[in-house]
Formats: C-alpha cells, sequence, structure tokens
C-alpha cells in the first residue's frame, strides 16, 4: 500500500480532505518512539465487539502489534481477522480498517523487533513471536504473536490546523 486508491472529504465546514501522507508520516515519525496507544477493535464468535489497547508500531507501511496466543483478542482474530485500530497522533485521530493477518517469516519478525527495541521494549524474537522483559499482565506468557495490520480503510480527523475529515480507501 502506498497511495490510496480513493479520498473522500468527510469535513462538513469546507475544509479541503486531508492527504493520506499527513497520516502516514505521523505514523512513520511517532510510532515507536511517542507515548501512544493504540485500540484494536475485534469482533467475538458471537458478534459482540471487544477493544483492548495495545503498543502498535508502524513498518513499510503496515501497522504492527502483539498478542498473547489466549487473549480475547488473538482468540477473535483467528476466528475473524477483520479489525479496526484506532490512535490519537499529534493533531490527528486515526482509524486503520482492514484485517489483521498473523506473521511467523523470520525476517519479518527480526526487523519488526529492532523498530520496538528503537523504541524502548526489549522485543527478541522467539518460538515464532517475541519474548521481552517486560509486556501486558493481561497477555499471558510468551511467546507474545505479531500481527500486521495493511489497511483497507483509513479515517482521520485533524485536531490541529490545518483542519478537516477525509476517508482513505485502499482497495480497488
Amino acid at each position: 500500500m502506498t497511495e490510496p486508491t480513493k479520498t473522500k472529504n468527510l469535513d462538513q465546514h469546507g475544509a479541503p480532505a486531508l492527504p493520506w501522507s499527513r497520516a502516514r508520516d505521523l505514523l512513520a515519525t511517532q510510532t515507536p518512539k511517542e507515548d501512544l496507544t493504540f485500540f484494536v477493535g475485534t469482533v467475538r464468535p458471537d458478534g459482540r465487539p471487544h477493544a483492548a489497547g495495545v503498543g502498535a508500531i508502524w513498518v513499510d507501511d503496515a501497522l504492527y502489534f502483539v498478542s498473547g496466543d489466549g487473549t480475547r483478542r488473538a482468540r477473535n482474530l483467528a476466528a475473524n481477522p477483520a479489525c479496526s485500530v484506532s490512535v490519537r497522533l499529534k493533531g490527528l485521530d486515526l482509524t486503520l480498517e482492514g484485517e489483521a493477518e498473523r506473521i511467523s517469516d523470520p525476517a519479518t519478525l527480526e526487523r519488526v523487533a529492532a523498530v520496538y527495541r528503537e523504541g524502548g521494549w526489549t522485543a527478541t524474537v522467539y518460538e515464532g513471536g517475541f519474548n521481552a522483559t517486560f509486556m501486558a499482565p493481561s497477555a499471558g506468557p510468551a511467546p507474545w504473536f505479531l500481527y500486521r495490520l495493511v489497511p483497507a480503510r483509513a479515517i482521520g480527523v485533524a485536531c490541529a490546523e490545518p483542519y478537516g475529515a477525509s476517508r482513505w480507501d485502499f482497495t480497488p
């Protein structure tokens, strides 16, 4: 994914559509070094929603996050990979929508672990996932598995100048 296939201006006050580059550049520069909390929304097997905070990072035009194998989030994604991830970046509230894919490729795990370490999380590749000196208490024991969300759609609402609101679609 490089550029959206379609942009829709959602602003109702006359501001122009926001460029995707604004959201993409904020993700690239603020993760993993800023103190950001991302929220992953998934769907339970009975259709009820579930949301949980995660540490996520933007690497090579995709959003990565981890989950313990026994968590509600991981069980939901195993049954239905559709999810959303929301975050407040500096000047932009952003929601990404798409399908999360569990990643086990050693080269990708190493690359993403290195980026996590740049931000201070001591991730190392371990048994097809990650291990570290710290993980959320609710995550269960390592390994913590890596998921990649390549957005199919994103929605951004600017809370700093230049203001505006846009939806970006990345599928044909």
